[in-house]
Protein backbone atom coordinates (compact mmCIF):
# COMPACT_ATOMS: atom_id res chain seq x y z
CA UNK A 1 0.00 0.00 0.00
CA UNK A 2 1.10 3.44 -0.95
CA UNK A 3 1.55 6.49 1.04
CA UNK A 4 -1.89 7.62 -0.55
CA UNK A 5 -3.97 5.01 -1.10
CA UNK A 6 -6.10 2.27 1.04
CA UNK A 7 -6.42 -1.04 -0.40
CA UNK A 8 -8.87 -4.16 -0.51
CA UNK A 9 -9.24 -7.52 -1.90
CA UNK A 10 -12.49 -9.11 -2.53
CA UNK A 11 -13.82 -12.40 -4.59
CA UNK A 12 -15.55 -11.03 -7.53
CA UNK A 13 -16.99 -12.81 -10.52
CA UNK A 14 -17.02 -11.38 -14.24
CA UNK A 15 -20.31 -10.37 -14.55
CA UNK A 16 -20.59 -12.02 -18.11
CA UNK A 17 -20.44 -15.33 -16.43
CA UNK A 18 -23.93 -14.42 -13.95
CA UNK A 19 -26.28 -14.66 -17.51
CA UNK A 20 -30.02 -14.45 -17.58
CA UNK A 21 -31.54 -17.65 -18.19
CA UNK A 22 -35.10 -17.04 -18.37
CA UNK A 23 -36.66 -13.63 -18.63
CA UNK A 24 -36.66 -10.48 -20.63
CA UNK A 25 -32.84 -10.17 -21.45
CA UNK A 26 -32.30 -14.03 -21.56
CA UNK A 27 -28.69 -14.72 -22.54
CA UNK A 28 -27.35 -11.37 -21.60
CA UNK A 29 -24.90 -11.45 -18.72
CA UNK A 30 -25.48 -9.32 -15.45
CA UNK A 31 -25.57 -5.06 -16.57
CA UNK A 32 -25.76 -1.95 -14.51
CA UNK A 33 -28.97 -0.87 -12.89
CA UNK A 34 -30.68 0.65 -16.47
CA UNK A 35 -30.36 -2.23 -18.29
CA UNK A 36 -31.41 -4.57 -15.43
CA UNK A 37 -35.18 -6.15 -15.79
CA UNK A 38 -36.38 -7.01 -12.39
CA UNK A 39 -37.93 -10.59 -11.77
CA UNK A 40 -35.11 -11.98 -14.78
CA UNK A 41 -34.11 -15.29 -13.89
CA UNK A 42 -29.87 -15.70 -13.45
CA UNK A 43 -27.40 -18.37 -13.23
CA UNK A 44 -23.96 -18.77 -13.29
CA UNK A 45 -22.28 -19.89 -16.85
CA UNK A 46 -20.88 -23.46 -16.49
CA UNK A 47 -17.22 -22.95 -15.79
CA UNK A 48 -17.58 -19.59 -14.15
CA UNK A 49 -15.23 -18.83 -11.87
CA UNK A 50 -13.84 -16.23 -8.88
CA UNK A 51 -11.61 -14.14 -8.76
CA UNK A 52 -9.84 -11.54 -6.21
CA UNK A 53 -10.76 -7.96 -7.30
CA UNK A 54 -8.38 -5.42 -6.16
CA UNK A 55 -9.95 -2.11 -5.03
CA UNK A 56 -7.28 0.62 -4.58
CA UNK A 57 -8.52 4.81 -2.98
CA UNK A 58 -6.56 7.14 -3.80
CA UNK A 59 -6.20 10.74 -2.39
CA UNK A 60 -8.75 11.79 -5.12
CA UNK A 61 -11.55 9.16 -3.14
CA UNK A 62 -11.94 7.71 -6.46
CA UNK A 63 -11.96 3.48 -6.37
CA UNK A 64 -9.65 2.32 -9.05
CA UNK A 65 -8.61 -1.67 -9.54
CA UNK A 66 -4.99 -2.49 -7.78
CA UNK A 67 -2.20 -3.53 -9.36
CA UNK A 68 -2.30 -7.01 -7.68
CA UNK A 69 -5.73 -7.94 -9.49
CA UNK A 70 -7.39 -11.26 -10.88
CA UNK A 71 -9.96 -9.21 -12.35
CA UNK A 72 -9.76 -6.00 -14.29
CA UNK A 73 -7.47 -3.58 -15.34
CA UNK A 74 -5.13 -2.63 -13.07
CA UNK A 75 -5.27 1.69 -12.65
CA UNK A 76 -9.05 1.76 -14.23
CA UNK A 77 -11.66 3.72 -12.66
CA UNK A 78 -14.57 1.67 -10.78
CA UNK A 79 -17.73 2.44 -9.40
CA UNK A 80 -20.37 1.31 -7.76
CA UNK A 81 -23.54 1.21 -9.45
CA UNK A 82 -26.05 -0.87 -7.50
CA UNK A 83 -27.37 -3.23 -4.97
CA UNK A 84 -29.17 -6.18 -6.55
CA UNK A 85 -31.23 -8.42 -4.38
CA UNK A 86 -31.57 -12.06 -5.76
CA UNK A 87 -34.24 -15.17 -4.42
CA UNK A 88 -33.98 -18.90 -4.83
CA UNK A 89 -36.22 -21.65 -3.95
CA UNK A 90 -32.85 -23.54 -1.54
CA UNK A 91 -31.47 -20.68 -0.33
CA UNK A 92 -31.92 -17.16 1.61
CA UNK A 93 -31.86 -14.00 -0.48
CA UNK A 94 -28.55 -13.09 -1.74
CA UNK A 95 -26.88 -9.79 -2.23
CA UNK A 96 -24.86 -9.00 -4.63
CA UNK A 97 -23.01 -5.44 -5.93
CA UNK A 98 -22.30 -4.30 -8.93
CA UNK A 99 -19.37 -2.81 -9.99
CA UNK A 100 -18.48 -0.95 -13.09
CA UNK A 101 -15.15 -0.62 -14.63
CA UNK A 102 -14.54 2.39 -16.63
CA UNK A 103 -12.26 3.87 -19.60
CA UNK A 104 -11.04 7.82 -19.56
CA UNK A 105 -14.02 8.75 -21.15
CA UNK A 106 -16.31 6.93 -18.58
CA UNK A 107 -17.86 4.78 -20.67
CA UNK A 108 -18.44 1.08 -19.38
CA UNK A 109 -15.56 -1.23 -20.14
CA UNK A 110 -16.31 -4.20 -17.71
CA UNK A 111 -18.80 -5.26 -15.00
CA UNK A 112 -17.83 -7.16 -11.98
CA UNK A 113 -21.12 -8.78 -9.72
CA UNK A 114 -19.51 -8.32 -5.59
CA UNK A 115 -22.40 -11.62 -3.80
CA UNK A 116 -22.15 -10.67 -0.51
CA UNK A 117 -23.08 -14.22 -0.14
CA UNK A 118 -22.30 -17.63 -1.82
CA UNK A 119 -23.65 -18.08 -5.62
CA UNK A 120 -24.09 -21.73 -6.45
CA UNK A 121 -23.93 -23.64 -10.14
CA UNK A 122 -26.95 -25.05 -11.05
CA UNK A 123 -29.32 -23.09 -8.90
CA UNK A 124 -31.92 -20.12 -10.38
CA UNK A 125 -32.18 -16.97 -9.20
CA UNK A 126 -34.78 -14.31 -9.58
CA UNK A 127 -33.89 -10.56 -9.55
CA UNK A 128 -36.52 -9.52 -6.88
CA UNK A 129 -34.78 -6.09 -5.65
CA UNK A 130 -32.32 -2.96 -7.27
CA UNK A 131 -30.92 -0.71 -4.83
CA UNK A 132 -28.79 2.63 -5.94
CA UNK A 133 -29.15 4.37 -2.63
CA UNK A 134 -28.08 2.29 -0.26
CA UNK A 135 -25.49 0.62 -2.03
CA UNK A 136 -22.38 2.47 -0.49
CA UNK A 137 -23.61 1.17 2.93
CA UNK A 138 -23.26 -2.35 1.76
CA UNK A 139 -19.93 -1.99 0.19
CA UNK A 140 -18.74 0.09 3.39
CA UNK A 141 -19.52 -3.08 5.88
CA UNK A 142 -17.86 -5.37 3.22
CA UNK A 143 -15.01 -2.94 3.64
CA UNK A 144 -14.76 -1.96 7.48
CA UNK A 145 -12.89 -4.24 9.96
CA UNK A 146 -14.65 -5.64 12.25
CA UNK A 147 -14.36 -7.05 15.90
CA UNK A 148 -16.92 -9.49 16.85
CA UNK A 149 -19.31 -10.12 20.05
CA UNK A 150 -17.72 -11.59 22.89
CA UNK A 151 -14.25 -10.05 22.06
CA UNK A 152 -12.06 -8.41 24.75
CA UNK A 153 -10.43 -5.09 24.42
CA UNK A 154 -7.72 -3.77 26.80
CA UNK A 155 -9.18 -0.64 28.54
CA UNK A 156 -6.71 2.11 29.67
CA UNK A 157 -6.31 1.00 33.36
CA UNK A 158 -5.35 -2.66 31.58
CA UNK A 159 -8.81 -4.28 32.49
CA UNK A 160 -10.25 -6.53 29.43
CA UNK A 161 -13.94 -5.97 28.70
CA UNK A 162 -15.77 -7.36 26.21
CA UNK A 163 -16.74 -5.05 23.52
CA UNK A 164 -20.03 -5.35 23.68
CA UNK A 165 -20.01 -3.71 26.69
CA UNK A 166 -18.04 -0.67 25.24
CA UNK A 167 -19.63 2.32 25.01
CA UNK A 168 -18.20 6.06 23.49
CA UNK A 169 -16.14 7.78 25.40
CA UNK A 170 -14.53 4.97 27.52
CA UNK A 171 -10.73 4.94 27.75
CA UNK A 172 -9.27 2.25 25.41
CA UNK A 173 -5.31 1.88 25.28
CA UNK A 174 -3.82 2.24 22.07
CA UNK A 175 0.04 1.81 20.92
CA UNK A 176 1.01 4.91 19.64
CA UNK A 177 -1.42 7.67 21.68
CA UNK A 178 -1.64 6.05 24.84
CA UNK A 179 -5.06 5.98 26.50
CA UNK A 180 -7.77 7.33 23.77
CA UNK A 181 -11.74 7.95 23.72
CA UNK A 182 -14.16 5.59 21.48
CA UNK A 183 -15.52 8.06 19.49
CA UNK A 184 -18.56 6.32 17.87
CA UNK A 185 -18.96 2.45 17.99
CA UNK A 186 -21.14 0.05 15.05
CA UNK A 187 -23.02 -2.52 15.48
CA UNK A 188 -24.35 -4.97 12.62
CA UNK A 189 -25.51 -8.47 12.30
CA UNK A 190 -24.59 -10.25 8.97
CA UNK A 191 -24.70 -13.98 7.57
CA UNK A 192 -21.03 -15.53 8.47
CA UNK A 193 -21.14 -16.55 4.75
CA UNK A 194 -18.91 -15.14 1.89
CA UNK A 195 -17.10 -11.83 2.32
CA UNK A 196 -18.83 -11.62 5.93
CA UNK A 197 -17.59 -15.02 6.67
CA UNK A 198 -15.38 -14.01 10.12
CA UNK A 199 -11.86 -15.62 10.67
CA UNK A 200 -11.11 -17.69 13.38
CA UNK A 201 -7.61 -16.78 15.22
CA UNK A 202 -7.08 -19.55 18.01
CA UNK A 203 -6.04 -19.01 21.63
CA UNK A 204 -1.73 -18.81 21.65
CA UNK A 205 -1.42 -18.42 17.56
CA UNK A 206 -0.15 -15.03 17.87
CA UNK A 207 0.54 -15.08 21.40
CA UNK A 208 -3.45 -14.44 22.07
CA UNK A 209 -4.81 -15.13 24.96
CA UNK A 210 -8.27 -16.22 23.73
CA UNK A 211 -9.47 -17.45 20.37
CA UNK A 212 -9.63 -13.47 18.00
CA UNK A 213 -12.54 -13.83 15.21
CA UNK A 214 -12.49 -10.86 13.24
CA UNK A 215 -13.49 -9.35 9.94
CA UNK A 216 -11.49 -11.32 7.05
CA UNK A 217 -9.54 -7.98 6.19
CA UNK A 218 -9.02 -7.06 9.18
CA UNK A 219 -5.40 -6.01 9.74
CA UNK A 220 -3.19 -7.39 12.39
CA UNK A 221 -0.16 -5.38 13.99
CA UNK A 222 2.77 -7.79 14.31
CA UNK A 223 6.32 -6.34 15.63
CA UNK A 224 9.25 -8.56 14.62
CA UNK A 225 11.92 -9.10 16.64
CA UNK A 226 13.60 -11.31 13.29
CA UNK A 227 12.78 -10.61 10.18
CA UNK A 228 11.64 -13.80 9.28
CA UNK A 229 9.48 -13.00 6.49
CA UNK A 230 11.79 -11.02 4.48
CA UNK A 231 9.25 -8.01 4.42
CA UNK A 232 12.29 -5.66 5.39
CA UNK A 233 11.19 -4.13 8.54
CA UNK A 234 10.11 -4.72 12.02
CA UNK A 235 6.69 -3.71 12.14
CA UNK A 236 3.63 -5.49 10.01
CA UNK A 237 0.37 -5.22 9.30
CA UNK A 238 -0.96 -8.38 8.06
CA UNK A 239 -4.82 -9.18 7.30
CA UNK A 240 -6.28 -12.07 8.83
CA UNK A 241 -7.36 -13.82 5.66
CA UNK A 242 -3.88 -14.41 4.05
CA UNK A 243 -3.38 -16.42 7.75
CA UNK A 244 -5.44 -19.04 7.11
CA UNK A 245 -4.09 -22.41 7.54
CA UNK A 246 -7.33 -24.46 8.29
CA UNK A 247 -5.77 -25.36 11.55
CA UNK A 248 -4.85 -22.32 14.00
CA UNK A 249 -6.55 -19.70 11.55
CA UNK A 250 -9.87 -20.85 9.54
CA UNK A 251 -12.76 -19.11 8.14
CA UNK A 252 -16.12 -19.78 10.40
CA UNK A 253 -18.69 -20.33 7.59
CA UNK A 254 -22.42 -20.55 8.24
CA UNK A 255 -24.83 -18.69 10.78
CA UNK A 256 -25.00 -15.61 11.76
CA UNK A 257 -22.56 -13.08 13.46
CA UNK A 258 -22.23 -10.13 15.43
CA UNK A 259 -19.76 -7.44 14.12
CA UNK A 260 -18.38 -4.03 16.03
CA UNK A 261 -16.61 -1.66 14.81
CA UNK A 262 -14.56 0.87 17.02
CA UNK A 263 -13.91 4.50 16.06
CA UNK A 264 -11.37 6.67 17.24
CA UNK A 265 -10.67 10.37 15.76
CA UNK A 266 -7.17 8.75 14.73
CA UNK A 267 -6.65 5.50 13.01
CA UNK A 268 -5.47 3.65 15.79
CA UNK A 269 -3.76 0.21 16.93
CA UNK A 270 -5.47 -1.13 20.03
CA UNK A 271 -5.06 -4.79 21.91
CA UNK A 272 -8.01 -7.45 21.38
CA UNK A 273 -7.42 -10.79 23.09
CA UNK A 274 -4.00 -9.39 23.55
CA UNK A 275 -3.35 -8.90 19.98
CA UNK A 276 -2.67 -5.62 18.53
CA UNK A 277 -5.01 -5.10 15.84
CA UNK A 278 -6.27 -1.84 13.81
CA UNK A 279 -9.61 0.35 14.56
CA UNK A 280 -11.68 1.25 12.14
CA UNK A 281 -10.53 3.63 9.19
CA UNK A 282 -12.53 5.79 7.76
CA UNK A 283 -12.40 6.71 3.93
CA UNK A 284 -14.97 7.34 1.37
CA UNK A 285 -15.77 3.15 1.24
CA UNK A 286 -16.40 3.41 4.85
CA UNK A 287 -17.91 6.45 5.99
CA UNK A 288 -21.21 5.90 4.76
CA UNK A 289 -21.63 3.56 8.12
CA UNK A 290 -21.49 6.89 10.14
CA UNK A 291 -24.18 8.37 11.45
CA UNK A 292 -25.01 11.88 9.66
CA UNK A 293 -23.69 14.19 12.66
CA UNK A 294 -20.68 12.43 12.94
CA UNK A 295 -19.83 12.34 9.00
CA UNK A 296 -21.12 16.46 9.32
CA UNK A 297 -18.73 17.22 11.98
CA UNK A 298 -15.63 15.23 10.69
CA UNK A 299 -12.42 13.45 11.87
CA UNK A 300 -9.28 14.42 12.35
CA UNK A 301 -9.95 18.00 10.75
CA UNK A 302 -10.91 15.99 7.53
CA UNK A 303 -14.28 15.26 6.77
CA UNK A 304 -15.60 11.64 6.55
CA UNK A 305 -11.63 10.32 6.14
CA UNK A 306 -8.57 9.25 8.99
CA UNK A 307 -5.12 10.61 8.25
CA UNK A 308 -3.90 7.00 6.60
CA UNK A 309 -1.55 6.80 9.72
CA UNK A 310 -0.25 3.27 9.26
CA UNK A 311 0.31 3.43 5.52
CA UNK A 312 3.44 1.45 4.56
CA UNK A 313 3.12 -1.30 6.66
CA UNK A 314 0.85 -3.54 4.86
CA UNK A 315 2.44 -7.39 3.75
CA UNK A 316 1.50 -8.55 0.29
CA UNK A 317 -0.04 -11.81 0.36
CA UNK A 318 2.89 -13.19 -1.67
CA UNK A 319 5.05 -13.34 1.64
CA UNK A 320 3.16 -14.88 3.49
CA UNK A 321 2.94 -18.22 1.15
CA UNK A 322 4.47 -20.39 3.70
CA UNK A 323 3.07 -23.51 4.79
CA UNK A 324 2.23 -22.04 8.50
CA UNK A 325 2.88 -18.11 8.22
CA UNK A 326 1.16 -17.77 11.58
CA UNK A 327 3.24 -19.84 13.57
CA UNK A 328 6.29 -18.08 11.27
CA UNK A 329 5.23 -14.55 12.57
CA UNK A 330 4.60 -15.26 16.10
CA UNK A 331 7.73 -16.75 16.34
CA UNK A 332 9.32 -13.98 14.36
CA UNK A 333 7.63 -11.47 17.23
CA UNK A 334 9.50 -13.65 20.35
CA UNK A 335 13.36 -13.49 18.78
Amino acid sequence: MSDRTTSQSVSALRAADLVVTSGANEGDGLSFASDLIMDDIYGLRPGASFGRLALLLGDAQAMTVGADTELGTPGAELHLDCALTLMSENAPVTEVLVLVQVDAAGHAEEVFALPLAPLTPKTEYQLVGLDRTHAAQKLAQVACVSFTRGTHITMGSGRQRPIEELKPGDPVLTRDDGVQPIRWIGQSTQRAVGEFAPIRITAGTLNNTRDLIVSPDHRLFIYQRTDRLGAGRSELLVKARHLVNDQSVSVQQGGFVDYFQLLFDTHQIIYAEGIAAESMFVDDRTAPLLPPLLAQNGLDGQPHRHRNALRGLDVKQDLLDHPDAADLLRRASLR
